[in-house]
This record gives C-alpha cells, sequence and structure tokens, in this order.
C-alpha cells in the first residue's frame, strides 16, 4: 500500500506564491506519473498539472504559472504555484498511479490541501 502526505496549503494574497508538496510512502512500488488536481465548491475535480517520465502537462487556466515537479529519490512531488489568483481557489489533491511489485496498476489520492487566495 501507498500512503500520501501533503502539505503546503493556506491563505495568501491574490498575486502571491504557494508551494504544495506530496510525498509518497509504502514499499515494493513504482510510481508511474504524479499529479495534482483540484476541486473547488460546486465544481468538479480537475486536473492541474502532472508530471510523468519528464514529461509535464498543465491545465491551461495554469500555464506559464504553475510548476510542477518530481523528486524520484524522494517519491515527492512538487506544485510552485506563482500569481495566484482568487479562482485558484480549491482543494488541491495529490495524485499517484504506481504499479505494484506484482505488476498491478493503482491510483491513490491524498487527502486535499485548502488553498485560499485572497482579493
Amino acid at each position: 500500500q501507498v500512503q500520501l502526505e501533503e502539505s503546503g496549503g493556506g491563505l495568501v494574497q491574490a498575486g502571491g506564491s504557494l508551494r504544495l508538496l506530496c510525498a509518497a510512502s509504502g514499499s515494493s512500488f513504482s510510481i508511474n506519473a504524479m499529479g495534482w488536481y483540484r476541486q473547488a465548491p460546486g465544481k468538479q475535480r480537475e486536473l492541474v498539472a502532472t508530471v510523468s517520465s519528464g514529461n509535464s502537462n498543465y491545465a491551461d487556466s495554469v500555464k506559464g504559472r504553475f510548476t510542477i515537479s518530481r523528486d524520484n529519490v524522494k517519491n515527492t512531488v512538487y506544485l510552485q504555484m506563482n500569481s495566484l489568483r482568487t479562482e485558484d481557489t480549491a482543494v488541491y489533491y495529490c495524485n499517484i498511479k504506481w504499479t505494484s511489485r506484482n505488476g498491478f496498476l493503482y491510483n491513490s489520492w491524498g487527502q486535499g490541501t485548502q488553498v485560499t487566495v485572497a482579493s
């Protein structure tokens, strides 16, 4: 089993920055992809950014403002968020797609961290 621990959310003024962190722990697993999703009140969960094998993918709404990065040694994924806007306010969820020792594919979610951007 894989556990995800998120940190870094909080309250920030519009135009400010935050950095989210998600660390994966467990035994005998191989991470295929890591990413961040978000869910604002009354809205569906949406993709923010993903990274796999050195390739990154971003939602159009965050391109040029957010940067996703990954530390393969620490099994950690980061999301640097700059030039934050009020519409970025949401609960941000870490997501990893991983393969077990037996070759089964899994999809795991973090508990979520609140990001609030004040005007």
